[in-house]
């Protein structure tokens, strides 16, 4: 098992997540292959120390569909902050940044984040 600490102290939402999206899948291996889930385990420390511009908080719409009429809900990045935590905001990144298929859950599962005390 592979072991990565990632300190995302400073530095930007999106560099971040891009770098564990590729850790994630495996593309830093010599033994990369897209079907295949990489025994690896990533850490993320200071995810709160996390340099987010309020034009990003703003900006940055996810959207959910729940399938009835007037179940199309919005809220941005700012809210998600909010309500549960730059942990899971960082993971949600992430998670749009793995591959779509049915090893996307099973790679999350992979990722570690801390919080700064």
């Amino acid at each position: 098992m592979t072991n990565h600490t990632i300190d995302a102290k400073g530095k930007k939402l999106g560099r971040i997540a891009s770098e564990a999206a590729k850790l994630l899948m495996g593309k830093n291996r010599t033994d990369f292959a897209r079907n295949v889930v990489p025994v690896v385990a990533i850490t993320i420390t200071n995810v709160s120390l996390l340099d987010i511009t309020e034009k990003k908080k703003d900006g940055k719409v996810y959207a959910k569909y729940s399938g009835y009429p007037g179940g199309f809900r919005t809220e941005n990045l700012g809210e998600v902050i909010a309500k549960k935590g730059a942990p899971e905001a960082l993971r949600k990144v992430i998670y749009g940044m793995l591959p779509k298929n049915k090893l996307r859950s099973r790679m999350i599962k992979n990722l570690k984040l801390k919080n700064s005390e």
